[in-house]
């Protein structure tokens, strides 16, 4: 009787093992899986952080370009009140021309 039992606790014990492995390679492709989401969501944050520090320099750039064209556009008015058209005709090309330059600046960047 002892061949018997000794045999059926071999079998048992062999599906366990079986089980273990299983569970073993599982585990280990479960844990390559997750160290792939940690790199991944880390290289997400420093991307998220790079993004809006240019966001934030772009809304500088911004702010002084709207300054810059603000100051202009006074000017503007100062010559319209005048009767130089001549003179207000070219200040306004030149404020497309610079409007223009710093487009394209900004496109550039």
């Amino acid at each position: 009787g002892d061949g018997a039992a000794a045999g059926s606790y071999g079998y048992t014990n062999s599906g366990y093992s079986v089980y273990e492995e299983e569970n073993d390679r599982l585990t280990e492709s479960l844990r390559t899986k997750v160290s792939a989401i940690k790199s991944l969501s880390i290289e997400i944050g420093t991307e998220v952080k790079n993004q809006n520090k240019m966001l934030s320099e772009m809304e500088n750039d911004f702010d002084s370009t709207s300054g810059l064209l603000g100051a202009t556009m006074g000017r503007l008015r100062t010559l319209s009140r005048g009767s130089q058209t001549k003179l207000l005709c070219y200040m306004m090309l030149f404020s497309l021309f610079v409007f223009f330059v710093i487009y394209w600046i900004i496109k550039l960047r």
